[in-house]
């Protein structure tokens, strides 16, 4: 295949890029800087875009069969008025202004699979929340429902479109995992503001597992949690990471720490959690490679 990816240099992206290059496909990417991105990975074909500001060029989706849209502002820092600013635009502006170059395709690519995030469902507590759950309540779940709401906009085009909502990506060099490393491996970490919250991981190699397996299989279609089927709390999470690593995972990092650094309103939300299945991906036949958190760690580190 011939595969478009829209943040094609980020954490994920250049996870799935090193995938599909692998399997043989052909891989076109957008980026701000084709330049920087070219010197990271000269086997991808790279297009400008400013995905704020204008629609990616058509010649960028010349004999492109698929899609794969990760595009979006880091979430994890301090909300300030302009940062959400970029949150809500990067995802809801960025990806209007994509279909906005697909619809007017004469020869459109067959699928779009648009990355979304569970932070869809808010705040759940230990409710066991799927795919058919209702949105939940905050910044975070509006910015997710309209991000979704502009990946519907590819709809009347008659391209498949998969919406793959994403949990907390297990990698060591960044997502949820990266940033734990350094005080875990000093000894110092710990649960966070009880730990009671719950986490909806998943392996880095399942998170692309699932994405190329949305881009080949045309049943799947709709909405498909990427979370592995056995959510765990925040606090079994710091164990089984102090385990994986040999250190201790005693020491609590209390809510008003997190508050302070990054604001009270982006740590409410940390010290929240969803408890998500992915039920759909399960019923649909997505098979996970790294389904228990214990092995996922020790795979990984």
């Amino acid at each position: 295949m011939k595969v478009l990816v829209t943040g094609a240099s980020g954490f994920i992206g250049s996870a799935l890029c090193d995938s599909l290059l692998v399997r043989g496909d052909t891989v076109v990417g957008l980026t701000r800087d084709p330049g920087r991105a070219r010197s990271t990975n000269p086997s991808v074909t790279w297009h400008p875009w400013e995905p704020m500001l204008e629609r990616p060029p058509e010649a960028a989706f010349e004999g492109v069969d698929g899609v794969i849209h990760l595009l979006g502002e880091k979430i994890n820092q301090r909300w300030t008025a302009e940062a959400k600013e970029r949150i809500m635009e990067s995802r809801r502006t960025g990806t209007h202004n994509l279909i906005g170059t697909i619809s007017a395709l004469q020869h459109k690519p067959r699928v779009l699979v648009s990355q979304s995030a569970i932070g869809y469902y808010g705040d759940r507590g230990e409710a066991i929340v799927d795919e058919s759950t209702e949105p939940g309540d905050g910044f975070d779940a509006e910015v997710v429902r309209e991000w979704e709401r502009a990946a519907h906009e590819v709809d009347p085009t008659g391209v498949r479109l998969t919406i793959v909502r994403t949990g907390h990506v297990l990698d060591p060099n960044g997502g949820f995992l990266g940033p734990q490393l350094t005080p875990f491996k000093l000894g110092v970490g710990g649960p966070l503001a009880g730990g009671n919250q719950y986490v909806s991981w998943i392996h880095v190699a399942d998170e692309v597992g699932i994405l190329l397996w949305a881009l080949d299989n045309d049943k799947v279609s709709g909405v498909v949690n990427a979370t592995a089927p056995h959510p765990v709390t925040n606090k079994v999470f710091s164990k089984a990471l102090g385990k994986a690593l040999g250190r201790p995972a005693v020491v609590p990092v209390p809510g008003l720490t997190v508050d302070l650094m990054y604001g009270k309103e982006f740590g409410k939300v940390l010290r929240g959690g969803q408890r998500v299945m992915p039920r759909r991906a399960l019923d649909l036949g997505y098979r996970f490679q790294h389904p228990d958190l214990d092995e996922a760690l020790r795979d990984l580190l």
